[in-house]
């Protein structure tokens, strides 16, 4: 009898509406709504965009419950790296991103970089050119390949791209969440972020089954 009766009240709680709400991520609290574009957009897909920075040790932690979270997601989900191209280190090493991501490397090297910045110390924070070349030769790529790519002006309109749109997005610290370019998620930590994360991506899915729902 108890136990039916456990099971009516997490049917009746189903029907409260601010029970509902309570699990609904909060405006201001949970995330912050923006006003700027995807950051690669695709017709009908959600786009996740994580602000990260090779330097940050936060993301060195985040990366890997990153991907994992990716797996778990739907097909119409993509997720999209997009490094902080602020002035400095972080600048050189959006650089590096687009050099890759041009070369065809950045889903192999992605990883290893934030192993060999935060976890086995085979990179400095501030690698010479010859040394970030000795380390991505693992992966294929010979110096002057490299060279090349990273005086790439594609890759310098990148870099410059990626710095207005942190700004656009009032970004505040890395790592960062933004869904489709209308959410900054603020979570607690790495869980709760992927948990709003989650709710706004469904949110979205509504929002795209019915046109007329305000967002």
């Amino acid at each position: 009898m108890k136990s039916l009766l456990a099971g009516m009240l997490v049917l009746l709680l189903a029907w409260v509406p601010g029970a509902a709400a309570a699990t609904q991520p909060q405006e201001g609290t949970d995330y912050v709504r923006i006003e700027a574009a995807p950051w690669a957009p695709h017709q009908g897909r959600i786009e996740v965009a994580e602000v990260f920075a090779y330097t940050c040790p936060h993301c060195a932690h985040f990366e890997p419950m990153l991907r994992e979270w990716k797996r778990r997601q739907g097909k119409d989900v993509d997720l999209v790296p997009v490094p902080a191209a602020w002035n400095g280190p972080t600048e050189a090493w959006a650089r590096t991103y687009y050099a890759l991501l041009e070369l065809g490397l950045s889903e192999r090297a992605h990883p290893a970089l934030f192993q060999a910045l935060h976890e086995t110390g085979s990179l400095p924070r501030n690698p010479t050119p010859q040394e970030l070349g000795d380390f991505l030769g693992r992966f294929g790529v010979d110096q002057e390949r490299l060279r090349e790519a990273l005086a790439d002006p594609g890759v310098a309109a990148q870099v410059r791209r990626a710095g207005e749109w942190i700004r656009d997005i009032g970004l505040e610290g890395t790592p960062t969440l933004v869904v489709n370019g209308r959410y900054r998620v603020r979570g607690r930590d790495f869980e709760d972020s992927l948990r709003i994360a989650d709710a706004l991506i469904a949110r979205e899915r509504a929002a795209a089954r019915a046109p007329q729902t305000s967002r």
